[in-house]
């Protein structure tokens, strides 16, 4: 199916490019891969500039969040901070030793395996994550909403069938 030029974006220009040395099928992974990271890059950068003014980093968000969903102690190991979070265990001590600089975690060894962190949320982390939450969910909506409902179910829908099949059930 041909699109009309004024329904191009910058990735079908990419594509034109390199559609003649590839079949189809190729050519549409490559654009939905361009795509998505070219969303997931609008996607950081604009939550970033909404969260810039209430004083917190999208990651500190994020590992208060990954706490915050543990409920009812709302503490995680650092290894299980490392999976949910995809990060190296280098990066996961660095930003838990700068959470914990701030009072929103602490880290104590597992009283049931020394070798092991656990990192609990203070109630001043979960008031401030509480607090900016919602500043990037408008974000989020806001940028997304050029798909009506339906699109984002089913676009939600088949993107968790590929993460499914790259890194399996949780």
């Amino acid at each position: 199916m041909a699109i009309r030029p004024e329904q191009q974006d910058y990735v079908d220009r990419l594509i034109e490019v390199v559609s003649d040395q590839h079949g189809v099928d190729v050519v549409q992974a490559k654009a939905l891969a361009y795509r998505v990271r070219r969303l997931a890059h609008r996607l950081e950068t604009e939550i970033k500039r909404e969260l810039a003014p209430h004083g917190i980093e999208l990651w500190e968000l994020e590992l208060l969040a990954c706490l915050i969903r543990t409920r009812p102690h709302h503490r995680l190991s650092a290894g299980q901070l490392m999976a949910q979070l995809q990060l190296t265990s280098g990066a996961v001590t660095n930003r838990v030793r700068r959470l914990e600089s701030s009072g929103w975690v602490t880290r104590d060894f597992d009283p049931d395996d020394r070798r092991s962190v656990l990192v609990t949320l203070t109630p001043a982390g979960e008031k401030r994550a509480l607090d900016v939450f919602a500043v990037k969910t408008e974000a989020e909506y806001a940028l997304l909403s050029a798909l009506p409902a339906t699109a984002q179910r089913r676009l939600n829908d088949d993107l968790r069938s590929v993460l499914l099949s790259l890194e399996g059930q949780v």
